[in-house]
């Protein structure tokens, strides 16, 4: 038998951050939601697609708009309730309403948004943001949801924008 010579050829390097960022890039301004998220932060457009591919109806996208238009009421029962609980000072509730919100939002990749809530969670849970424990006062817990919350806000009506905008048009 005689033998075979591997002839090794080498590839070219590839830095593979720069191909992720570039298929992201690209993935992302070739996404339905592209011309209203301008800046392709505010939505995770991957994510976001995984929903749209359950309608049955490119046109209507009656399946997506239930589960995002329902997403909005429960934004605002729980923004409600997160106020209710900061001036009651219920840091549990706080904690709970924050992971609540953290999930749904997760599930449509509204990442900032998501982020905030799980900062929420963190906080109401006497820990940092980063969840690791923290022995401040239930005030400096307070004051920092306070400000993480006036955030969110801010976050959830650029979402709530790019999305309404989304389906405005979907709609026509």
């Amino acid at each position: 038998m005689a033998s075979r010579e591997v002839l090794f050829v080498p590839k070219p390097a590839i830095h593979w951050a720069r191909l992720a960022d570039s298929t992201t890039a690209s993935f992302q301004s070739s996404s339905p939601l592209a011309p209203y998220d301008k800046d392709g932060e505010t939505v995770d457009h991957a994510t976001f697609e995984q929903i749209l591919e359950m309608d049955d109806d490119e046109d209507e996208r009656e399946f997506s708009r239930s589960i995002v238009f329902g997403f909005f009421e429960q934004a605002g029962n729980t923004f409600a309730g997160m106020d209710k609980a900061l001036e009651e000072k219920n840091l549990p509730e706080l904690s709970a309403l924050g992971h609540f919100l953290k999930g749904s939002s997760a599930t449509l990749g509204l990442s900032k948004v998501k982020d905030s809530c799980e900062k929420i969670q963190h906080l109401g849970a006497h820990k940092d943001e980063n969840g690791s424990p923290s022995n401040e006062s239930d005030a400096y817990f307070l004051d920092k949801i306070r400000q993480t919350l006036d955030q969110l806000r801010g976050e959830y009506e650029d979402a709530e924008g790019v999305l309404r905008s989304f389906y405005d048009a979907a709609g026509k």
